[in-house]
């Protein structure tokens, strides 16, 4: 996945997220729905953070410096780690406070109608941005199911964008549902019942994506699959086999393989290092991401053991 992985869905879903913002508000202001004064938030959230995302991809493909010698590709899990923290305190949260606080109050809604149109054009606008995001990720999810992708998955800003898009998605349709009950019924009870639900869907999303950036931000390895490839891709040619191996993905295309490897003992100085440079090819050449390899040449003190 390249540098700018994912960046057609993130514009997508950041057009998308600012229109429906302000149509939400809109709808708002004229039906005082707490559904529509939740989604609207929600979707102010999102804008924001598909900004937030496009500027982590800018600001990781900084060249290395000295204090900071690998890079900074992993400032694309900081910037996706604040999104899924903003999607918590801005999305669950307030819809949450909002809901609770309607429940107390029970405002009757105005020009409910209103609020029913803005929300389907909304479903209309989140189902093309979700679409966009589903095509991008099928290019790299494999035969991963969907949630292997998003838990597995190297590359932050599409698994963020997928649920991103998939709880607006289920925000909007229980917003319709809160508003459509209040107005069938007379009661705005159900207005208050559906933000509520938005709070606790978006808190859901939320953490599993803390939880997700998380673990990605302190570094992550190989996965056992990709691990095996690499080891068996060392362990050929002169190289007897690995005594231990280290990975880690500093960036969603970057990963750093720290190995020993044992060399047969009767092999000269020139031959060792053509076995260590044989053997960082056949593993960029299976594993292109491997760009930063370390090899130590050891004895393989295992066979006098």
């Amino acid at each position: 996945m390249s540098a700018g992985g994912g960046t057609k869905a993130i514009i997508a879903a950041l057009v998308a997220n600012a229109g429906i913002a302000v149509a939400k508000f809109v709808g708002f202001l004229v039906t005082g729905s707490s559904s529509m004064l939740a989604e609207s938030v929600h979707s102010v959230a999102d804008t924001s953070n598909q900004g937030l995302l496009l500027l982590g991809q800018k600001t990781s493909q900084r060249k290395a410096t000295q204090n900071h010698p690998f890079g900074f590709g992993r400032d694309r899990y900081f910037y996706s780690f604040v999104v899924a923290l903003l999607l918590f305190t801005l999305g669950s949260v307030f819809a949450l406070y909002e809901g609770i606080h309607k429940l107390e109050a029970h405002e009757e809604l105005t020009s409910p109608i209103v609020a029913v149109v803005i929300l389907v054009l909304a479903i209309g606008l989140e189902s093309y941005s979700f679409a966009t995001a589903i095509k991008e990720s099928k290019a790299i999810k494999g035969d991963a199911t969907w949630w292997e992708f998003i838990r597995k998955s190297k590359v932050p800003e599409l698994p963020v964008v997928l649920l991103e898009d998939a709880g607006a998605l289920l925000g909007l349709v229980l917003a319709l549902i809160g508003v459509g009950l209040s107005t069938l019924t007379g009661d705005p009870v159900w207005d208050a019942i559906g933000t509520i639900c938005i709070g606790v869907l978006l808190g859901v999303i939320a953490v599993i994506l803390i939880i997700e950036m998380k673990s990605l931000l302190i570094g992550e390895g190989s996965s056992p699959a990709e691990l095996d490839l690499i080891v068996d891709e060392l362990a050929a040619g002169k190289v007897q086999r690995v005594i231990h191996i280290r990975t880690q993905y500093i960036g969603p295309d970057e990963l750093l393989v720290a190995a020993k490897i044992a060399l047969d003992p009767g092999l000269e100085t020139v031959d060792i290092a053509q076995a260590i440079n044989d053997a960082e090819h056949r593993v960029r050449n299976k594993v292109p991401a491997a760009r930063l390899i370390y090899l130590e040449p050891d004895l393989d003190r295992s066979l006098n053991a």
